[in-house]
């Protein structure tokens, strides 16, 4: 009696390696996830709806002021504008980094106020403050302090609209370039540095060769959120009255009132822009991760991982996961 109970009570024994080797894999059921997923697929498909059914958003209208003559004007603008103040603000950037990172006390002190004093200004203030600096400095001279000046000019036919845009984007990218140049470097060991002084290499060198390539792989990805920016930042160059692409909807809208049409067209082509610019950036990012283990996927492949609706491999690795 005694035995028949201790075998009916008795542990399973513990299933062997060749049954778990073989056992099918099971995914683990999350309703929760499948719920919040449908949710927010039903989201998108109404904001879908309501863009192709409300006639409020005048699609016709918007695609025949796409391509309007004053709106590429601005658009040019907008795209001169981005480049050359990124390529200047950056010019300046690197050798305010360069100064933080001086053992110079006068030009590490100098650095860092640049940097704290534009870096807490306003870019709206920045950019009101150069468009009106004739009511501060009607005249400027070039000559020796308390003694003869050599020129002179006056400042309210200096600074117009697209120079005080471009002065104030400029040193508001230098400010922002300037700290991510500073990281870039500082993450590259000091060891590297070291190994090529004893080379017998100069400091330039040094920086050009050295320093500067394991930096970008740092620098990048913040450069291109900053160039980003900055497209979409020169729309506040609207304020005194540069053509860009946001004040050339306006002007037109100013005229005919359709406002949300021409609104949406700026829109659309800063998205177009956008994108433009993550491409590049991608691939910049991955020209400078080579050699290493963050070179990354394709960008097809990117873009199926990003996507997984799109593609039947994305869902079942979703469905695995």
């Amino acid at each position: 009696m005694t035995s028949d109970v201790s075998e009916r009570t008795a542990l399973p024994s513990a299933p062997a390696d060749e049954h778990l080797l073989t056992a099918r894999l099971v995914a683990p059921r999350r309703p929760g996830l499948w719920i919040s997923a449908a949710i927010l697929l039903v989201l998108a498909a109404m904001l879908i709806h309501t863009l192709v059914t409300n006639r409020r958003f005048q699609w016709p209208t918007v695609r025949g002021y796409f391509f309007e003559r004053s709106i590429l004007h601005g658009l040019e603008l907008t795209i001169w504008l981005t480049a050359a103040v990124l390529v200047t603000g950056y010019v300046i950037g690197t050798a305010v980094a360069a100064a933080r990172l001086s053992k110079n006390p006068v030009l590490k002190s100098l650095g860092f106020g640049f940097v704290w004093l534009i870096r807490s200004v306003p870019m709206l203030v920045q950019l009101l403050f150069w468009y009106e600096l004739a009511s501060l400095y009607p005249k400027l001279s070039l000559g020796i302090p308390f003694g003869p000046e050599f020129a002179s000019f006056k400042t309210a036919h200096l600074f117009g609209g697209i120079l005080a845009a471009y002065v104030a984007l400029s040193l508001d990218v230098a400010a922002f370039s300037a700290e991510i140049v500073r990281g870039g470097i500082l993450s590259v060991p000091a060891g590297q540095v070291e190994a090529a002084q004893a080379l017998g290499l100069g400091r330039g060198r040094i920086f050009r060769r050295i320093m500067l390539p394991q930096a970008m792989p740092a620098i990048v990805p913040a450069s291109g959120n900053l160039l980003i920016g900055m497209l979409k930042a020169t729309s506040i160059v609207s304020v005194i009255a540069v053509q860009d692409l946001l004040y050339s909807a306006q002007l037109i809208y100013n005229e005919n009132f359709q406002i949300i049409p021409l609104l949406l067209v700026a829109t659309l082509w800063y998205v177009v822009l956008t994108t433009v610019l993550s491409i590049g950036q991608y691939f910049v990012e991955r020209h400078y991760a080579r050699g290493t283990n963050r070179r990354g996927d394709g960008f097809a492949r990117l873009f199926r991982r990003n996507l997984p609706l799109f593609n039947r491999a994305g869902l079942a690795a979703g469905g695995r996961s």
